[in-house]
């Protein structure tokens, strides 16, 4: 005999069902009925001050557990205010569900009050969008919806829910059991694709692996390093995948790009082999596309066939599951003769003079804080298991190039979208998933401006997320473009009318201190990571530093400018004007 129940409660049922913990929304008029079942349902919601906040939490959660996050928003404002989110969790393929509420079924159409097609705008920033029409429908929908975000390449689906149709009742008959656990890969390679790539790779002498985001979503990182140890490869990574590779490794190249080492970007310059794996040959990493990796042959690993030769021609692709992939190579490199590794070293030995040449460098003797020695010493006053979340700009750059990486899952970067305002929530979501472990926001003042009313979240709920405040005074990345490539035409990048940091964390209950000068740094790092509160350190960090080594707009990675130019001292300039 059925026992009709209503659609919230049915909703809520299936959300257990995929073993959600926690949601991230703000309540609105049309998901009233879903927050009166959530009063007594036994999953988590947290009170996000911003819907966009709620996106980025939801990603956050995603990106250190591998598992969806959820985030809930009304209709109207709610889900438009999403919509940043979810594109940015498109952008860098993280599995988010997304469940907006909508007006009653029979106004829909009729322009009600806080109606928008929600279905229509989120269908670009998703891999799917649904409408629920009927209560019966909602356990099948959120089992495809779980299924699709993890499936494949990952990404966000949004779940669209008319008020009527959660105060419906129906049956409450759910699917035998979850399938987002077992999701589905592609495989398009053969044994012989990957005899070939063995055969590519133990002919060349330069060889460089280049490991992104889909190395982290398969969970490949232990593969990778096994297969640059074997051969002698040195990895480089793009941003979204830092913490794949060690950052302290003898064959790690850190980040390659715009904002790579010189060593790092001369090495794809000279390569005679690039390995791609789950990498998408970004234009913040290849630059002029004529210049990049000009002559060596490459190999693309990828889950999604549609990137496959999008803007670099591949020799070789294997499309599927780099973690499968992956471990079908080693085992064919181990049934061949032993790597000749006297030339590996030989390449090895170039690119340590190549670094040694151009360093990742700053000065350290500096009276004002450097950004770069913040960065090295929250680095080296957290746990190796810390996760750091980033929002987008100069501070981002500077965390790629000097922070530790020691695990993936570790690093949270709106690295595709480029996000001002991420790098908070997503802590916050981080700290949701793993409440033990150390969580740190590193932000830069414009960013955390975006959505730093969420302060009253982590307080309300206890959330010790660190906050590290990168505080130039300004839009540090665009205050550099204009200063490098616009002749100082500095126009509206002044930040110098932000809140006081310290006063505004204080004013929630939240302990805070500011941090001017580089001989309090490290202690201020050590006392920002010293307990399980929340905390705040706002940075005050030479407001001229500018990120280097850059390749200017339209260059390639061979026409980077390595460090910024340097300033003639009196005497020099003098003797110029004796010369002429």
């Amino acid at each position: 005999m059925s026992n009709p129940v209503p659609g919230a409660e049915i909703l809520l049922e299936s959300l257990r069902r995929q073993k959600v913990e926690v949601i991230f929304g703000l309540p609105g008029g049309a998901v009233l009925p879903l927050y009166d079942a959530l009063y007594s349902a036994g999953i988590r919601h947290l009170l996000v001050r911003h819907e966009q906040a709620a996106a980025f939490a939801a990603d956050g959660y995603a990106r250190v557990t591998g598992k969806p996050g959820v985030c809930l928003a009304t209709s109207g404002p709610g889900a438009t205010n999403m919509m940043t989110g979810l594109m940015s969790a498109l952008m860098d393929s993280i599995p988010v569900v997304a469940l907006t509420g909508q007006v009653p079924a029979p106004l829909i159409g009729k322009d009600a009050f806080q109606e928008a097609d929600t279905v229509g705008m989120a269908l670009p920033a998703t891999k799917r969008a649904f409408l629920v029409k009927r209560a019966a429908e909602i356990p099948e929908v959120i089992e495809k919806a779980f299924e699709i975000a993890v499936s494949g390449r990952p990404g966000p689906v949004l779940v669209d829910l008319p008020k009527s149709v959660l105060m419906e009742k129906a049956d409450p008959a759910q699917p035998t059991s979850p399938r987002y656990e077992r999701p589905t890969r592609p495989r398009e390679w053969t044994e012989a694709d990957i005899a070939r790539a063995a055969d590519m790779l133990l002919e060349s002498r330069r060889a460089v692996l280049y490991a992104g985001g889909g190395v982290v979503a398969s969970g490949a990182s232990d593969e990778l390093r096994e297969l640059a140890e074997l051969t002698r490869i040195p990895v480089t990574t793009t941003v979204m995948g830092l913490g794949t590779f060690p950052s302290r490794h003898p064959l790690s190249l850190g980040m390659l790009g715009m904002h790579g080492s010189y060593a790092t970007n001369m090495a794809i310059c000279h390569g005679d082999l690039l390995i791609a794996v789950g990498a998408r040959f970004d234009d913040r990493v290849t630059g002029r596309l004529d210049g990049f990796a000009p002559v060596a042959k490459k190999i693309h690993f990828d889950v999604d066939p549609s990137e496959i030769n999008k803007n670099v021609a591949v020799d070789l692709a294997l499309v599927g599951d780099a973690k499968e992939a992956l471990q079908a190579l080693i085992a064919e490199i181990k049934r061949r003769p032993a790597v000749a590794l006297a030339e590996r070293e030989q390449w090895l030995g170039r690119i340590r003079a190549w670094r040694q040449e151009h360093p990742l460098t700053y000065d350290k003797y500096a009276h004002l804080a450097k950004p770069q020695y913040v960065v090295e010493a929250i680095s080296e006053a957290a746990e190796d298991d810390a996760i750091i979340a980033v929002d987008v700009g100069q501070h981002q750059m500077w965390a790629a190039q000097f922070y530790n990486f020691r695990q993936p899952r570790t690093w949270l970067s709106s690295s595709g979208l480029g996000s001002m305002g991420y790098g908070f929530p997503a802590a916050m979501g981080a700290q949701m998933a793993f409440p033990d472990r150390q969580v740190i926001a590193l932000v830069g003042d414009g960013g955390f401006q975006m959505t730093l009313n969420d302060l009253a979240t982590i307080v309300q709920y206890r959330v010790p997320v660190k906050i590290a405040v990168i505080n130039n005074r300004s839009l540090g990345m665009v205050r550099q473009w204009q200063e490098i490539f616009f002749e100082k035409r500095f126009c509206d990048i002044d930040l110098n009318f932000a809140p006081d940091f310290v006063k505004l964390a204080e004013s929630y209950g939240i302990p805070a201190t500011r941090v001017e000068h580089r001989a309090d740094v490290a202690e201020a790092a050590r006392e920002l990571l010293s307990d399980r509160e929340p905390r705040l350190v706002d940075f005050w960090v030479d407001p001229a530093e500018n990120c280097y080594p850059i390749v200017p707009p339209g260059a390639s990675l061979a026409e980077m400018i390595v460090e910024p130019p340097r300033v003639m001292a009196e005497e020099e300039v003098l003797d110029d004007l004796w010369a002429v």
